[in-house]
């Protein structure tokens, strides 16, 4: 569960006020809103990496708000992915692990539930830059739940992809939410993904968030 009370986050001479939502353990929710209304801030003040000036962030009934991102257990997917080129597929995805110090065995384990899961494997050994850009998604999904997160926060990961593309990956979404029961926050702009992927939609428009009625699909 993700839920944020009365936040306060100030950029500058940006600033978003009194933000409040509540995302249930399971829900997929997809935050809308024109480029830089500030949806980019709200998912990088949960996932520990912009300070709130004032508020609370709870996350799965702990409150969270000072604690260091390492710390949150958030799997997160900045925009583009931030893979690391020098590295191979197997590599990247097992970097969360590395640093968390398991073991190289645990470590190549976890890689190979994770290629199979994201259908990686044949892709282990190749490097990033050789990939596609739904590839690399995968790969940047693959390391992001790599330590078994129970929050998933995506920044429009599929803005740079093709059409076919996407409605692949939405198909690899709304999977991996069934099989993981992950609760997930998607930052989007795009009405198509929120219609084909979201349980609930936030919408943060001049600074202000709503949230609409929005029938299941």
């Amino acid at each position: 569960m993700i839920h944020c009370k009365n936040l306060h986050i100030q950029q500058g001479g940006f600033g978003l006020t009194d933000i409040n939502f509540k995302i249930h353990e399971g829900e997929y929710a997809i935050l809308m809103g024109k480029t830089g209304c500030g949806k980019t801030t709200i998912l990088e003040a949960i996932c520990g990496l912009r300070k709130i000036q004032e508020g609370e962030i709870w996350l799965n009934g702990h409150e969270i708000s000072k604690w260091p991102p390492g710390q949150r257990e958030i799997g997160y997917v900045p925009q583009e992915g931030a893979l690391f080129d020098h590295m191979t597929v197997a590599q990247n995805m097992g970097f969360a692990l590395k640093i968390r110090k398991w073991k190289s065995s645990q470590i190549g384990e976890r890689v190979s539930e994770l290629a199979a899961l994201l259908n990686l494997e044949d892709l282990l050994p190749r490097s990033i830059p050789n990939l596609s850009g739904g590839e690399k998604q995968r790969v940047a999904l693959g390391r992001a739940l790599s330590f078994y997160p129970g929050i998933l926060c995506l920044d429009e990961p599929l803005s740079a992809l093709d059409e076919d593309t996407k409605e692949d990956m939405y198909k690899l979404l709304l999977s991996l939410k069934k099989r993981l029961k992950i609760t997930v926050l998607h930052v989007s702009h795009s009405r198509s993904e929120a219609k084909k992927l979201a349980d609930k939609i936030l919408l943060l428009s001049d600074g202000k968030l709503q949230i609409p009625d929005m029938q299941h699909k």
